[in-house]
């Protein structure tokens, strides 16, 4: 039996250029997928003019939709009168004009006969019936319609639902859903054809629940979002900051859609948008993109809507003490326990809006999911919690929390009278989620997880509580790092410190690990469970798994220590600084001993016997972006922000990275002059810049052109098996040494000077930034030698050295240091 064909997406349209359409080409270019983007169009100059003014306006957003911003290039601007037949050349067309039946049926009529026969068309919509919408289409076309609804904003969000409509073609859906994960890097939820389908119906009753509580108990929307906020494990917009982001008249189109489409819901009667909601929407306060909504800005001051005079006063987000004690324990049940029996308007609030989510996930569960999994995915992905309903359920306690829901139900304090469904009240039950599986309600079982085939790449999926973390065998761990495999002739390397910070124990287990790796593996896969990758040297760390309070890493150590012990003496004896002096360069030399360890570490990583690969995700900061690299390859998901950042408290890499720049700059420019691309890179260290994507990290030197950028985290190991694997295969052997990079020299340096010259006139920068940027300039020309030498590795890993404890002695960076080791944010001085 012949395989299913692929879905190959040479070229896709997007048919709509407000908000959501533009940034779902976006989406599309960053993916390497040819994109057109259409409109209505313009009524003067050139017909493309308000795509094209779509396009444009991508770059101007923040959080960017765009890897980079070249990649607006690659979204061709069209019209739907003149361009409907070049939709033949698309393999996939989403829909993402505005939430009108009406006007979708219209262009589904429209633009059907110039489908490619072979073309899925997909409606991105937040609620509206899939069944209806599909009726626009000609009958043979329907097998190829469905929904795909991208969460706001579609680069970020990893959720996208998936749903049919009756006539789809279930293969259809499959092709889309591979598509849809391994190219755009979605998590994929298969969502039934109802009112809002899951994550925003579940998500929107928790907001009508926050806002009816929040009255009920008249608790200001500020504090509301300092108790919704990260203090319960979602995000830090909270409640109201984020019906600003994604739009109050969008927030309240979704309730409309509920109220219509469901009048027989036990909580009808909350489906509703609350007067002062309707009232800012008649005023055109829609949140963020008309600058006011629930919050406004005046001046440097943050107001909120104060629903008592129906004006706007000072922000003022603070939760209450007590209550954020409770919040605090570390046991769920007895948090929930706490929060239920408390007198005080917020804890009683908290536990309400916990108590109402729950019996509504309960209730509907089986109308609206084919299981509980799909449920917790689809709240975590589109909404940003840290667990789902279901998994806060079963962390507490299912059967005592059911209980109370029930009693709470029983006395008319839940919102809705409708009694708990059979399969939650079950006595036996502990939870939702187990190692067969997550619930089903209409199987009444545990239903596994998805068996096509672009699951086989994720061999460690999103986790839910109550499934195993199976993390492969365990060659030998420490407090700092665990070396491991999965069963196959591949290492793997995972930090286990705070943030995965980079200390004398991590090098230490680096080492160790290339050295067991050569003897027993094909090669070495530095990898972490969860992101980041590594926030580097970081001045801050805690022993594994977080327990104790935060150290100062061994760098932080080292300073704060030396300072500590400068300062006593300098008070103790009259001639205490000479002593001081003495005991600082002591320290000094200690700092001195672990930047050669960090250098002696990533040298090995690149001349290992064994292929590296570094596999990226989130953060990788200073020394984390250091031993990428000197990795042999790099694998990094698109949303990982890479940047050597050591600037920013008054040093410069010392890891190897302004090693790896000259060199990468030489190789630029193929013989040619050097010094353009030195004073790119340059300006990158210099400037601590911080890559916005995998991709701008590429443009900015961290990332080579061999790097290979993946869309899914969850398939990023496979990935980076996959790439070592390829090395392997083609016998492997690591780099020569180089010993004769060309440098730039005196001259660079007097080049660099000169510029930084201005800036420090025109008050850009301060005396110190200069040093630094001086220091910088030194070590990337190449030292105080004549243009055009050349040097070996050893040469500009001993500047880097050199010129990083020059700057550590220095008074000002050891404040900057300090600073950032007080408050976590960078000193100017």
């Amino acid at each position: 039996m012949a395989a299913a064909s692929p879905f190959i997406v040479r070229k896709a349209a997007v048919l709509g250029a407000g908000v959501m359409g533009a940034q779902i080409a976006a989406h599309l270019v960053n993916a390497n997928v040819a994109a057109m983007l259409y409109e209505l169009p313009a009524k003067e100059g050139d017909p493309n003019g308000n795509a094209a003014k779509a396009i444009e306006n991508l770059k101007r957003l923040e959080p960017g939709p765009l890897a980079t911003s070249s990649r607006a290039g690659f979204i061709e601007a069209a019209n739907y009168d003149q361009h409907l037949d070049r939709l033949k050349e698309c393999d996939l067309v989403i829909e993402a004009i505005s939430e009108r039946l009406d006007w979708k049926a219209d262009l589904y009529r429209r633009v059907a006969p110039h489908l490619a026969g072979h073309a899925i068309f997909a409606t991105n919509t937040s609620g509206l019936s899939i069944n209806r919408l599909s009726e626009s289409f000609p009958g043979e076309a329907r097998k190829r319609f469905c929904g795909v609804h991208f969460f706001n904003p579609p680069r970020y969000m990893h959720l996208v639902e998936l749903i049919p409509a009756a006539r789809t073609e279930a293969s259809i859906l499959d092709r889309l859903e591979g598509f849809l994960v391994t190219t755009l890097g979605k998590g994929v939820i298969r969502a039934r054809d109802t009112p809002n389908f899951i994550a925003n119906r579940v998500g929107v009753f928790s907001l009508l629940a926050t806002i009816h509580h929040a009255e009920r108990l008249a608790i200001g929307f500020d504090v509301v979002d300092a108790l919704t906020g990260s203090l319960i494990g979602r995000p830090r917009s909270a409640t109201f900051r984020t019906a600003d982001v994604v739009g109050l008249d969008t927030f309240a189109h979704v309730v409309d859609t509920m109220k219509e489409a469901l009048p027989e819901d036990p909580w009808h009667r909350y489906y509703e948008a609350p007067g002062w909601l309707k009232a800012l929407i008649a005023q055109g306060a829609l949140g963020r993109k008309t600058r006011r909504g629930v919050y406004r800005k005046t001046g440097a001051e943050i107001q909120v809507l104060d629903l008592a005079t129906g004006g706007y006063r000072a922000s003022e987000p603070k939760a209450d003490d007590g209550v954020v004690e409770i919040l605090k324990e570390r046991e769920a049940g007895e948090r929930f326990a706490r929060l239920r029996a408390s007198a005080h308007p917020q804890a009683r609030f908290l536990w309400s809006i916990h108590r109402d989510a729950f019996h509504y996930c309960a209730t509907h569960l089986a109308g609206i999911a084919d299981n509980a999994r799909d449920l917790d995915l689809a709240i975590r992905w589109g909404f940003g919690w840290n667990r789902g309903p279901f998994e806060l359920w079963q962390e507490a306690g299912w059967e005592r929390l059911a209980r109370w829901i029930a009693e709470d139900i029983a006395a008319g304090r839940a919102m809705a009278a409708v009694p708990l469904p059979g399969w939650a009240t079950d006595a036996s039950r502990t939870g939702v989620h187990g190692p067969s599986g997550s619930y089903s309600p209409a199987e009444g079982s545990h239903k596994p997880r998805s068996v096509l085939p672009v699951y086989r790449r994720q061999p460690f999926p999103d986790r839910l509580l109550g499934e195993p973390a199976r993390y492969g065998e365990a060659l030998f761990e420490t407090d700092a790092v665990r070396f491991w495999h999965t069963g196959d002739e591949i290492a793997i390397l995972s930090f286990k410190s705070r943030m995965h910070a980079i200390g004398d124990d991590v090098l230490d287990g680096v080492q160790r690990a290339l050295d067991e790796a050569e003897r027993g593996f094909m090669g070495l896969v530095i990898w972490q469970t969860e992101p980041p990758f590594s926030v580097g040297a970081n001045l801050k760390k805690s022993p594994a798994g977080g327990a104790k309070p935060a150290q100062p890493s061994a760098l932080g150590r080292l300073f704060r220590q030396a300072r500590r012990e400068a300062e006593s003496l300098a008070l103790k004896a009259a001639r205490g600084l000479g002593v001081a002096g003495q005991l600082m360069a002591g320290r000094l030399a200690e700092v001195e001993q672990l930047v050669l360890q960090f250098q002696e570490t990533t040298q090995a990583l690149k001349y290992s016997m064994i292929p590296t690969v570094a596999a990226v995700d989130g953060l990788a900061l200073g020394g984390g972006c250091e031993f990428i690299m000197h990795c042999d390859r790099a694998v990094a998901t698109l949303e990982s922000y890479i940047g050597l950042v050591e600037a920013g408290v008054g040093l410069l890499p010392a890891g190897g990275g302004c090693k790896e720049l000259v060199m990468r700059a030489a190789a630029d420019a193929k013989g040619g002059e050097i010094s353009p691309f030195v004073q790119k890179y340059f300006k990158s260290v210099a400037m601590a810049e911080v890559g916005r994507s995998a991709e701008h990290a590429r443009e900015l030197g961290y990332l080579r052109p061999t790097d290979r950028v993946v869309m899914n985290r969850f398939e990023l190991l496979e990935v980076a098996k996959a790439e070592l694997r390829s090395l392997a295969a083609a016998g492997y052997r690591p780099p020569l040494r180089e010993g004769a990079i060309p440098v730039i020299g005196r001259s660079g340096i007097s080049t660099i000077r000169a510029f930084m010259v201005n800036l420090l006139e025109g008050g850009h920068i301060s005396e110190h930034d200069y040093l630094i940027g001086s220091k910088v300039a030194t070590v990337m020309c190449g030292g105080e030698v004549e243009g055009g030498s050349r040097v070996d590795e050893q040469w500009l890993l001993d500047l880097e050295r050199r010129h990083f404890m020059e700057l550590v002695a220095t008074a000002k960076t050891q404040a900057r240091i300090e600073h950032m080791l007080k408050t976590g944010k960078p000193l100017r001085n």
